[in-house]
């Protein structure tokens, strides 16, 4: 049987949420409690099996619209300032997914280990239940981000509109906000539920706690105190600022340079466009938006909030978001 066919017939037997009856690749499938697009689940399925983390791997995770574009520009600019200098760092003239690559959407699908790349970097969306198990077990380091679940709703939702800009079926195909709200609410949004990825998270990261291997951060904390986040980064990831770097203020620059107003500034990111998949595009624009906290508030109701609310309260007790 071909890898083709055998995860085919995988997917086939899994419970799925139609989206439409003309644009089936992003029918989503439920697979191990988790919503995933049928465009991506071939390669998750594949990378599950096949891919060979390494112990210096660092995986920088977290559901989508969570901070992740962010949070790979600090990471990436923490990880190579050695290699490059304030006017050199790729981060300027790239996105930062294109540092970073997102393991099931930017990967080919025989894409089996990061050996031949020059930094130990790559991101994903999976739950901790869908990783591949060579990352529990090479003991590699995960950096974990979540937000707000209303906030991440309402980011997602303008995600979600900007690619019917480039994406033909998904402006043929208009979700309506009422139909997203419900299927969050479910847990059937992309890579939902959502309390379910953080919650899986954060009890890993307290499951292994003292072995240097998880670091759960809030989009909050990131965005109010950046810069001490930075250097808490470069500690856990074996990258600790010397004192003279303290001194020349690197990690100043590194939070300048990564500032959400000036990334979403750079030319790269106002025009370029990125194509994870064949058929898909994303205008870069689409990552940057407000990287704001409480922006929610612009558009749910009271009514919808608080239901939002009331599941966060029941699945994610020990998190406070004010």
């Amino acid at each position: 049987m071909s890898i083709n066919m055998k995860y085919k017939e995988i997917i086939s037997s899994l419970p799925r949420r139609e989206v439409s009856q003309n644009f089936t690749s992003f029918d989503y499938y439920q697979y191990k409690g988790f919503w995933f697009p049928l465009a991506f689940l071939e390669s998750i399925l594949f990378m599950e099996e096949n891919f060979k983390a390494q112990p210096c791997n660092i995986f920088l995770c977290g559901s989508l619209k969570t901070g992740t574009t962010w949070l790979k520009s600090l990471v990436f600019s923490i990880m190579t300032r050695h290699h490059f200098d304030d006017s050199t760092n790729p981060i300027l003239t790239k996105l930062p997914h294109d540092c970073i690559p997102t393991l099931e959407i930017d990967c080919d699908i025989n894409f089996t280990s990061l050996d031949d790349t020059k930094f130990p970097l790559l991101g994903t969306h999976l739950p901790y239940t869908c990783l591949p198990q060579s990352i529990i077990d090479s003991k590699c380091k995960i950096i974990y981000i979540c937000r707000e679940p209303k906030d991440t709703f309402v980011s997602t939702w303008h995600y979600t509109k900007k690619l019917e800009e480039t994406i033909p079926e998904f402006k043929d195909n208009p979700i309506t906000l009422e139909q997203e709200i419900e299927w969050f609410l479910e847990g059937k949004s992309l890579y939902g539920p959502y309390w379910d990825h953080v919650s899986e998270y954060l009890k890993a990261s307290k499951d292994r706690h003292g072995k240097n291997e998880i670091f759960f951060l809030k989009f909050e904390d990131l965005r109010n105190d950046t810069l001490s986040y930075v250097k808490k980064l470069a500690e856990f990831m074996g990258k600790p600022f010397s004192q003279e770097e303290e001194d020349q203020f690197v990690p100043e620059k590194i939070v300048a340079t990564c500032e959400f107003g000036n990334l979403s500034n750079l030319e790269v990111n106002k025009s370029g466009s990125h194509n994870p998949k064949p058929g898909i595009k994303v205008n870069n624009n689409a990552f940057f938006r407000k990287g704001e906290i409480g922006d929610w508030k612009n558009l749910l109701s009271e009514d919808v909030a608080k239901s939002i609310d009331n599941i966060t309260k029941e699945k994610l007790q020990s998190l406070i978001w004010d």
